[in-house]
């Protein structure tokens, strides 16, 4: 597709300078300046690209002034950083949502139903009694179980699975090989050692604006919902257990784990590998450092939390209480060190 510089301007609210009938069909990197492309400035370490550029249009801060003759034309606006990603945004929006119609084979269940501009791609499978929004593009080798619902313009990639009695909001989007509904780690110890399965009757809820990333997976709760709240985001391999909830515009990033029925509030940012244990609380504005493990509710927000030793429970547990007082044993130390130093010394010897 092709736009001119000036209805790229339009479009972020930026002040042009320079040609505006110039046309742009593609994003590129400010070092490449590679023509009919539009750029980005933000970092002055990069500045030097834009002398040498022949971009169809570079997006600068309101407040730069060119130090040399440039070829592209500017467009300026109080954050680069932000416009080039709404440009992103945009450009990923025509790119996505271009496919339309139906690839066979493809199976469509009993008394299931879809809305205007769906794409059903080649060897995708759709259950009874589905509802399917408006602008769904569902790729092929997805599998889409019984009495599911899917919002408006969601995006669901190759291979996602998604069991049966599932519910997805508006504009989510699942990346390929994710699986949403499966069985939660369901088991009951035994008498003589062995587990028994607990049924999981419940399903998976994805909230509006809902980002899963490829081969995660969400389990069905036991009983009732495991809930991902609007806007939240989960990266690639990241494994969430039944009954869990995530918070409004939560990120958890990839490799992360939270077991069974634990609460996350929103906005935290849960970084690569960490581990969260079942039944517990995590307060809004959270901040957890990666490879970090946390054992116990965290009431406070706006905490951010570091660093997990695994070794023997026990000394664990002691050796956790003295590393947390650390700083103020590390006072007294000092203070010791300083009247022994200070004491009086016998003459006579």
């Amino acid at each position: 597709m092709e736009f001119s510089v000036k209805q790229i301007a339009d479009l972020i609210g930026g002040k042009l300078e320079g040609d505006g009938t110039r046309i742009v069909d593609n994003l590129g990197k400010i070092e490449e300046g590679k023509e009919r492309t539009i750029s980005f400035l933000s970092n002055p370490k990069y500045e030097h690209f834009i002398y040498t550029s022949n971009a169809a249009a570079i997006i600068v801060k309101n407040d730069f002034q060119a130090k040399k003759v440039i070829i592209p034309a500017l467009i300026k606006v109080e954050d680069p950083y932000s416009a080039f990603t709404r440009l992103l945004e945009e450009y990923h929006t025509i790119i996505s949502y271009a496919k339309t119609g139906v690839e066979e084979p493809s199976y469509l269940g009993e008394n299931s139903k879809t809305g205007e501009g769906v794409y059903r791609g080649a060897f995708s499978y759709i259950g009874k009694n589905v509802t399917i929004g408006k602008h769904v593009k569902i790729y092929p080798h997805v599998h889409i179980g019984d009495n599911v619902e899917i919002g408006d313009e969601s995006i669901i990639f190759q291979g996602v699975k998604i069991y049966a009695d599932c519910k997805i909001g508006s504009k989510c989007n699942i990346q390929a090989g994710a699986v949403i509904g499966s069985d939660g780690f369901g088991f009951a110890p035994q008498a003589d050692g062995s587990y028994k399965t607990i049924p999981q009757l419940g399903n998976v809820i994805l909230e509006d604006n809902v980002s899963i990333g490829a081969n995660t997976t969400i389990d069905c709760a036991t009983l009732g919902s495991t809930i991902i709240r609007k806007g939240a985001k989960l990266d690639n391999l990241v494994q969430i257990a039944h009954n869990v909830e995530i918070g409004e515009n939560t990120v958890i990033a990839s490799q992360a784990g939270v077991s069974g029925s634990t609460k996350i509030g929103k906005n935290c940012v849960i970084a690569g590998q960490v581990g969260i244990v079942g039944h517990i609380e995590i307060a809004d504005h959270t901040t957890i450092s990666a490879k970090t493990g946390i054992s116990k509710t965290v009431r406070k927000s706006h905490t951010i939390l570091s660093g997990y030793v695994g070794f023997e429970h026990k000394k664990f547990l002691r050796a956790n209480t003295i590393f947390k007082n650390l700083p103020e044993l590390s006072q007294k130390v000092d203070k010791l060190e300083e009247k022994i130093l200070n004491l009086p010394t016998d003459k006579n010897k």
